[in-house]
């Protein structure tokens, strides 16, 4: 009987205890708000930000605030599902003014097109959905890109959080500059705000060069593509991860620049034009080596510096702060040799994280703190900091780079900060970035290196393989046939693959894919059998 007493207590003790050592959920009091985020940030940065944002949130206003993080995927993934949940939310608003919903009306109302679309009840339904208050649900959309935020500006699924009337001082181009280096920081009707600055670069494994006989490290692009790192390279998706397609979009702009520098000091227009044309195709064709090289293209953008540190991968292309928080986190286990990341100079621009306030958000006057939090210097400090510093992180060093002009010129922070030499309004060293040459087929250029790589990753790491292998004069002649690549040229991309992919038959892109990977596959055996000295 009393062993059957003492195995019981036993029971409830082994049930009892993880209750009992648990935190104690917030009192209801000291969370009476809430602001719901979307975002494809790391758990790192939404620990940081919902931290320093309900002490900062309290200081303020004496009340408590929680913030509901909502992870559906990388920014692309967000996206889509934005744009589905308000087609659901508008579907809705239409209906109970007693209209009848069309197919048309669902693929027009969030486009920008549809204000001058011929059929009445388009424009109609477009103006409507840009003076509603649908929502989707969800209050802001915090990180990403520029170039995607602005998509969703255009869509009309983001709107004016009033922060430049509220905070005039802030946006200036002595604290943030509405442009920088050709970079866009902030929306002209602020329906979006960058607060945080991004640039890419690679990061390397010494151990797995050293494997590789890989001296020196690699410092620009070009150097991905050495043969030596056959399966070594770590790639994310374009199509899947904004920001991994921005930095092949820089690795494009930087082919062009270095076609115009060779030009001569006052290049005409005509030479402009065709530095564009032929930089262009050198920026595909390193891309190309790239994905010979890679080992994957993953989903997610933060696989590549995980892989990297764990040296399953040599070198992987990543964010700037992805790259440094692996050497950080490599650091704190006590080696701090083993991991190298480098931004190459004259290869990144510096692009800009946004956060902005999505149509219908539910909790409006939160959200709207969340967004003064994010752009104030409380919430600057956030990513540059070291961990325990004043005002700083409490868990992470995020190890980013601050928006705001402002934060460097406080000397006396530079003891706390994480990368106190990190100067990015200072020197030339960021790529000069020209919207009009790229900016407008950023879509197709993850779709073009998605399919010239990825889709055909198997045919073209055989032949790639029996390149490298191959003796010259073979050698030569193999790469030529393999770096043909007239279909997505750069006049061809503009117009042929734009239609395609913009097209609203959807089956277009699919077709396209399926032609343009027939197309490289022929390219990719044939240059194979001519490095092997087949028929």
């Amino acid at each position: 009987m009393v062993s059957r007493v003492l195995i019981f207590i036993a029971l409830v003790a082994l049930i009892a205890v993880p209750f009992a050592l648990r935190h104690a959920p917030p009192a209801a009091t000291e969370a009476t708000d809430t602001v719901v985020v979307v975002s494809p940030h790391n758990e790192a940065i939404r620990h940081e930000f919902e931290r320093g944002f309900r002490r900062w949130y309290r200081a303020r206003t004496g009340r408590g605030v929680r913030v509901d993080w909502r992870v559906v995927g990388g920014t692309s993934d967000i996206s889509r599902y934005l744009e589905s949940v308000y087609d659901a939310a508008f579907e809705r608003e239409w209906a109970r003014r007693g209209r009848r919903w069309s197919q048309k009306i669902q693929d027009t109302f969030q486009s920008p097109a549809a204000a001058t679309d011929p059929d009445a009840e388009v424009r109609e339904a477009r103006a409507a959905f840009l003076a509603s208050n649908v929502s989707c649900g969800i209050d802001v959309f915090f990180g990403g890109d520029a170039y995607q935020d602005q998509k969703e500006a255009e869509a009309g699924r983001l709107v004016d959080a009033g922060l430049r009337e509220k905070h005039a001082a802030w946006f200036r181009d002595d604290v943030i500059p509405r442009r920088y280096r050709g970079e866009t920081f902030y929306d002209a009707a602020g329906r979006w705000y960058g607060v945080v600055l991004s640039g890419y670069g690679i990061l390397y494994n010494r151990d797995a060069l050293s494997r590789l006989h890989v001296d020196p490290p690699p410092a620009q692009w070009v150097d991905l593509g050495d043969p030596a790192l056959v399966s070594e390279v770590g790639l994310a998706d374009p199509t899947k991860s904004g920001s991994v397609c921005e930095a092949f979009e820089n690795m494009i702009q930087q082919q062009m620049q270095l076609r115009l520098k060779s030009a001569g000091a006052n290049p005409t227009a005509a030479q402009e034009r065709q530095a564009v044309r032929d930089g262009w195709m050198d920026g595909l064709r390193l891309i190309q080596r790239l994905g010979a090289n890679a080992r994957y293209f993953s989903d997610s953008s933060q696989k590549p510096p995980i892989d990297v540190a764990n040296g399953d991968c040599a070198v992987g292309l990543c964010i700037d702060f992805y790259g440094r928080q692996q050497a950080e986190a490599i650091r704190a286990r006590g080696d701090a040799r083993r991991l190298g990341f480098v931004m190459p100079v004259g290869g990144t621009a510096l692009s800009t994280d946004p956060i902005a306030l999505l149509r219908g958000a539910p909790h409006r006057a939160a959200a709207v703190a969340f967004l003064e939090f994010a752009l104030s210097l409380d919430g600057q400090k956030l990513w540059a900091f070291k961990v325990g510093a004043p005002g700083g992180p409490e868990r992470y060093a995020l190890r980013r780079l601050p928006i705001r002009r402002d934060f460097y010129a406080h000397e006396e922070w530079l003891p706390e900060r994480s990368d106190p030499a990190d100067a990015p309004y200072a020197g030339e060293t960021t790529l000069e970035y020209h919207a009009a040459w790229t900016g407008p087929l950023f879509r197709e250029i993850g779709f073009v290196t998605r399919v010239l790589c990825q889709d055909t990753h198997t045919e073209l790491v055989a032949a790639w393989r029996a390149i490298n292998a191959a003796p010259e004069p073979r050698r030569t002649q193999a790469l030529a046939v393999l770096e043909r690549l007239d279909p997505v040229s750069y006049d061809r991309t503009r117009t042929e693959v734009h239609a395609r992919l913009t097209a609203k038959d959807r089956v277009q892109e699919v077709q396209l894919a399926t032609e343009l990977g027939a197309y490289f596959r022929g390219n990719y055996a044939r240059a194979a059998a001519i490095a092997r000295g087949q028929p």
